[in-house]
């Protein structure tokens, strides 16, 4: 039987649509099972400023929807230093939390790993990240959201491409992964995705020009990952204008647009199944896991895997790119 008698959550580092969701659905799977909740705001950082609420079923009505996250998320420095973990202990204490779950990505993991090993406490994490770049789960709370945005904000870029006879690098995020950048070709019917995965095989830019890129079509679209290693849109872009003048290249930076709106149908579920699934794993007396997705199955991906080990790119859709973009 699980001593876990109220529990604690954050969301930390990057927003992602559909946390929302996750934070409703760890409330009321929480309350259901007689469990206590404390909303924790401001991530890491509110824990040690004791920004501590608690949560009853009504907290979490009418949020499924929003974007971002309604705990707000900061980065917290602090939590990088024994002191400052020290104190977040104390807080914890002090409001009776036994178990905390921590909602976001790779940075966010990390932190939670740390803590739980120097004070031997109980957390699930959950991935919440646009990036989809943590390891042992198909998919993050937030992608497929982000990954809509990415096409719909492609197909309007297009509308302009088309009319200008123009060579458009669109840069999308990911940190260093390219999954937002490659799908989000597939699913926008653009010609390329330069990605970091791939940079460092390759020249990527050559390559798509030397294989008779433009040939058949006036306007074309190509996809960059913001990375060191891809240079971003503006990196290739100029390089472009160097090294290919007779293209009319534009740029465009879609930013944090990518990060909000309101959650797709998928992060909805995603977000809902994995809420219930972390307070199920503390009932089990499971800790230093996150809750994952594979092959449509939750799974408890212990944080040592989730956070050391780098998701390999499906090379499979660059092949699939590469076929549907001649």
């Amino acid at each position: 039987m699980s001593t876990v008698k109220c529990v604690g959550i954050l969301t930390s580092g990057g927003d992602a649509p559909g946390m929302n969701a996750a934070i409703r659905a760890v409330t009321r799977s929480a309350i259901y099972n007689g469990m206590r909740v404390k909303g924790i705001y401001r991530g890491y950082k509110g824990l040690i400023l004791d920004e501590i609420e608690e949560f009853k079923t009504q907290n979490v009505s009418n949020i499924i929807q929003r974007g971002g996250t309604i705990l707000k998320t900061a980065r917290c420095s602090e939590f990088k230093t024994p002191e400052g973990r020290k104190q977040a202990y104390d807080k914890l204490q002090e409001h009776g939390i036994d178990a905390l779950i921590a909602m976001g990505g790779d940075g966010t993991l990390t932190g939670a790993r740390i803590f739980a090993q120097e004070f031997n406490f109980p957390i699930v994490g959950l991935p919440g990240t646009i990036d989809n770049d943590l390891y042992g789960t198909d998919t993050t709370i937030g992608y497929d959201t982000a990954l809509n945005t990415i096409m719909e904000c492609v197909d309007k870029i297009r509308d302009t491409a088309t009319s200008h006879d123009r060579l458009f690098f669109v840069e999308v995020m990911g940190r260093d992964a390219g999954f937002l950048a490659l799908n989000g070709a597939i699913a926008s019917g653009a010609e390329a995705a330069i990605i970091p995965e791939i940079s460092l095989e390759k020249d990527q830019l050559a390559e798509m020009i030397e294989n008779g890129f433009r040939k058949s079509k006036n306007s074309s679209i190509v996809l960059v990952a913001e990375s060191e290693v891809t240079g971003g849109a503006m990196g290739v872009a100029e390089r472009v204008k160097k090294e290919y003048p007779q293209f009319d290249v534009r740029v465009s930076i879609l930013g944090h647009l990518q990060r909000g709106g309101s959650p797709t149908a998928q992060d909805r579920i995603l977000a809902t199944r994995m809420g219930v699934a972390a307070i199920d794993a503390l009932l089990d007396d499971q800790r230093n896991v996150m809750i994952g997705i594979q092959n449509d199955q939750i799974v408890n991906v212990p944080f040592s895997k989730a956070i050391k080990n780098d998701k390999p790119i499906n090379r499979d859709l660059l092949n699939t790119l590469r076929v549907s973009s001649i």
